[in-house]
């Protein structure tokens, strides 16, 4: 093993704003974006209150309905991703924690399944968890995402050693320290205004930003800048933005008729916005195969 200098290379952000229900979740998350880059997609849990602010920011909508199975919100982020999106708005992620079809729902269908074992329960979901949290920490956009925050509490000793249950301030409605895959965390309170509760940003630190929206993107826009990110780490598939990327990093004159072939096939014949990222990640799949089999053939040796 070897180490090398750390460099700060360009980034994607990930936001995450929480908040109890009026605080604003839905309108700060449109507000940062709105000035932090675009197109803007939405993946809208909350019935459609994305859209009643749609005179006032311009982004393209998703309205998801049950099941909230967290494999849809990854989806989301690779279909965005692939459409071209620079930036997409989970909202909200607790309902891939605690709605209909969501992780606790998943969980205690398989705690059914094992006679009730819930621990054997938590061990077979916990990888549904883990996909979510690497969509959004490995996703080429920018992605903010929402959660409800409700009232904490916790057992403490009293200095007669009663326990009392306490107030502890809001935590976020889904799995305990899962807001702490970001970059940054804004805690929304009822007057709309941001306490930084979490920020790999310096300029963002402990602060408190009343209605947050341009002033913040500017901020994270900054910090977000750096050295080139290294191409190499992204999947090749991941910047195409139509078939024909595809067929020409194939490099092969079968390109077209295999990509048809898999649409065929694999995919109902039909290539959509919504499908596009699975259709060229399966394509990219197939075709590499042969080339990494080409490159480690070992060379003929002649007598």
């Amino acid at each position: 093993m070897t180490f090398q200098k750390a460099v700060k290379h360009e980034s994607k952000l990930r936001l995450a704003i929480t908040g109890p229900s009026g605080a604003g979740k839905t309108y700060t998350a449109l507000n940062i974006a709105k000035h932090l880059a675009g197109p803007v997609a939405f993946l809208d849990t909350e019935h459609g209150s994305a859209s009643k602010y749609a005179d006032i920011f311009e982004f393209d909508v998703m309205e998801l309905q049950p099941p909230y199975h967290p494999d849809r919100f990854g989806e989301a982020i690779r279909d965005a991703a692939a459409a071209g999106y620079k930036v997409i708005i989970l909202d909200s992620l607790t309902h891939a924690w605690s709605g209909t079809g969501g992780m606790l729902d998943l969980v205690d269908q398989i705690g059914k399944r094992m006679g009730g074992n819930s621990f054997a329960a938590w061990k077979d979901a916990t990888p549904i968890q883990n996909r979510l949290i690497e969509s959004i920490v490995g996703a080429p956009i920018h992605v903010i995402a929402t959660m409800r925050s409700k009232q904490d509490y916790a057992q403490e000793k009293d200095d007669r050693g009663k326990t009392v249950v306490k107030k502890v301030g809001m935590a976020a409605q889904q799995r305990e320290g899962f807001e702490y895959e970001f970059d940054v965390v804004i805690d929304l309170d009822i007057d709309h205004n941001g306490i930084v509760n979490k920020s790999r940003a310096p300029v963002l630190a402990d602060r408190v930003i009343a209605k947050p929206g341009r002033e913040v993107a500017d901020m994270l826009n900054e910090w977000l800048k750096g050295a080139p990110a290294n191409a190499a780490n992204t999947p090749a598939w991941q910047t195409w933005a139509t078939p024909a990327d595809a067929y020409a990093w194939a490099g092969v004159p079968t390109a077209e008729a295999t990509f048809k072939a898999l649409v065929a096939n694999d995919f109902g014949g039909k290539l959509t916005t919504g499908n596009k990222a699975k259709v060229f990640e399966a394509f990219f799949n197939a075709e590499i195969a042969p080339k990494e089999e080409a490159a480690t053939e070992p060379e003929l040796l002649i007598a």
